[in-house]
């Protein structure tokens, strides 16, 4: 059985791997190994691995915990995007769902009474724009 099947929201969380599963897969394929997509898909699998988590028997804390890495996870591909997109609005929306998400974030911990604390992220996007002009 697959691991995420065993967390708190069982049946959620099937759906959910079934669908990550399938974006992975087609994006390996439509888009080859490119370091876009091997950095995403490293990205799709940190988050999912971070969102297995052990039932506490809070609902509130069970969400904040499966909640946080889904939107690091967004974090983590809008900065990718900030590093290998040309399209100037998807750029700006990477922009905007990286402040957004880590405002979620912070108020999703303060909810249930944990520190708001800066969200640490493993890469900083890049404000070099050298590659906007650059064939695929």
């Amino acid at each position: 059985m697959h691991l995420y099947s065993r967390s708190l929201f069982r049946p959620r969380s099937a759906l959910f791997t079934v669908a990550f599963t399938g974006a992975v897969t087609a994006s390996a394929t439509c888009s080859g190994k490119t370091p876009f997509s091997t950095e995403n898909n490293a990205a799709m699998a940190k988050m999912m691995a971070a969102m297995d988590v052990k039932a506490s028997g809070d609902a509130d804390v069970a969400f904040v915990a499966m909640m946080v890495p889904h939107h690091q996870g967004a974090i983590d591909m809008a900065q990718t995007e900030l590093r290998y997109g040309r399209n100037e609005q998807l750029r700006r929306m990477a922009q905007e769902i990286i402040v957004t998400q880590q405002q979620e974030i912070a108020a999703m911990r303060l909810a249930i009474g944990q520190p708001s604390s800066a969200v640490s992220t493993d890469r900083e996007p890049t404000s070099d724009h050298s590659h906007m002009n650059q064939e695929p």
